[in-house]
């Protein structure tokens, strides 16, 4: 039986006992129904994971002692930034789940022309933090001792304008927007290029990058990749090219 794993954003150190925060606490006794003696790992993205043991499970409160601190290191070979296009729903969160699970670094959700979003700031920061507990599930999922940094979102063309320029670039940190008009493909860029350190990797909302848009990232430096002749949904496109990325350059070969 597998153990059940929870992040929990304090600090640990072994032997101590220490009681889990409310979303740990609804997790493993509300929805797991475990009792006191049940083992769990805890995580707090600081480093490794630590084995614990369950010492008290009540309805309003429960407490884990730290048995052993397990250096476990899953943190990407390589940097991956995304760059995603606010989607509507499920659609972002599914995009957001995967590419934790495929070890991106950074998440940069942007306000593209066609990105359906709110102007209310209260509301944002609710998705925010809504994404955020995605994230963190998805790490609880797939074994991720780091936490991807999830940023504020931006409007696409401020992000753009605030980037270095293509002459100033590093040349071992590649950025990539996608356009189903390209004429290249990620293996193209394998073939042509040395290993990158780092990739960033801008992708649209539901009904893609307008062309202004695309023309903008290209001024800025991205180069352009297509993914096949099929145009792919926005969750479909991201989950595709990152496994293309860290099968090539990452730690997926």
């Amino acid at each position: 039986m597998r153990i059940p794993r929870c992040f929990i954003d304090q600090p640990l150190q072994t032997g101590e006992e220490i009681a889990l925060d409310e979303r740990a606490h609804r997790h493993v006794v509300q929805v797991l129904r475990l009792r006191v003696g049940a083992p769990l790992i805890l995580f707090n993205g600081e480093g490794g994971e630590y084995a614990v043991t369950l010492t008290q499970a009540e309805r309003r409160a429960s407490r884990v002692h730290i048995d052993e601190h397990r250096p476990r290191d899953t943190r990407p070979a390589l940097r991956v930034t995304l760059l995603q296009g606010i989607a509507k729903g499920d659609r972002m969160d599914y995009s957001l789940q995967k590419a934790t699970e495929l070890g991106v670094s950074r998440i940069q959700p942007l306000v593209a022309r066609r990105s359906v979003t709110h102007d209310d700031p209260k509301r944002m920061q609710k998705r925010l933090d809504h994404w955020r507990g995605v994230i963190i599930s998805a790490c609880e999922q797939s074994g991720r001792t780091d936490i991807p940094k999830l940023l504020p979102p931006l409007p696409l063309s401020q992000w753009l304008d605030e980037q270095p320029g293509r002459e100033a670039q590093e040349v071992a940190s590649w950025s990539l927007v996608l356009d189903p008009e390209a004429t290249s493909g990620l293996g193209d860029l394998a073939a042509s290029r040395d290993q990158p350190r780092a990739v960033t990797l801008l992708i649209g909302p539901e009904g893609g990058l307008e062309e202004g848009e695309i023309a903008q990232a290209r001024h800025c430096g991205l180069s352009p990749v297509r993914l096949g002749p099929r145009v792919l949904r926005t969750e479909t496109a991201g989950v595709a090219a990152l496994a293309i990325i860290q099968s090539l350059w990452g730690d997926m070969g």
